[in-house]
């Protein structure tokens, strides 16, 4: 069964929506540029309400190990994501470090992009376009067979998000396409996770 990420939560309602659809995971954007930033703080007080059965996902730029680490032991998240220049000696100490999944995003510009990521530490890669959080998506005719499981981001939504379940990702990672101008829509959410339980259900 495909899972289902929703990305970019930062409000108690965003926690409210998925609580009651159960995503497989959601994700604290941790990178202060980002208009969905939380800061650890933040992150903890909306975990305290996230239901446990939903794995959170902290979402990183090129960020120092010891405060992915402390995030990841003090349980604000499950699982890092690396969306910065993060080499294959950065995943390896972090994994080292806490026995934690990581995943690793990968900008698709060419299928090599994937395949130079498949013998990776990481436990997951994040097929995305461009450094992510474009809301565009990329070429997805360029995704080879691979054997480490792999999310897929960018662009996905109400309008496409058909096309793409069957076609292998371990999860759809889904931002801006759960969004009504610029805020997490419940109804989205609610409309996105059903229809991607469905698929093969």
């Amino acid at each position: 069964m495909t899972g289902v990420k929703i990305c970019g939560l930062s409000r108690l309602s965003d926690i409210a929506a998925v609580n009651e659809v159960k995503p497989d995971y959601i994700g604290f954007v941790f990178f202060a540029k980002s208009k969905r930033y939380v800061s650890p703080a933040q992150a903890a007080g909306l975990k305290s309400h996230l239901c446990p059965d939903i794995k959170s996902v902290g979402v990183f730029v090129n960020e120092e190990i010891e405060c992915v680490q402390k995030l990841l032991d003090d349980g604000i998240i499950d699982i890092a994501q690396l969306h910065g220049q993060e080499d294959e000696a950065y995943i390896c100490a972090l994994k080292a470090a806490g026995q934690k999944p990581v995943v690793k995003a990968v900008s698709v510009l060419r299928e090599a992009d994937i395949l130079a990521w498949e013998g990776s530490a990481a436990d997951y890669l994040l097929l995305d376009n461009g450094a992510g959080g474009t809301g565009q998506q990329f070429d997805w005719s360029l995704i080879p067979a691979i054997s480490k499981p792999w999310f897929l981001a960018g662009g996905l939504d109400e309008k496409n998000i058909d096309q793409v379940l069957g076609k292998g990702a371990h999860a759809l990672d889904i931002s801006s396409g759960a969004e009504t101008d610029g805020i997490k829509d419940p109804a989205k959410i609610r409309n996105l996770v059903r229809r991607i339980r469905a698929y093969g259900a």
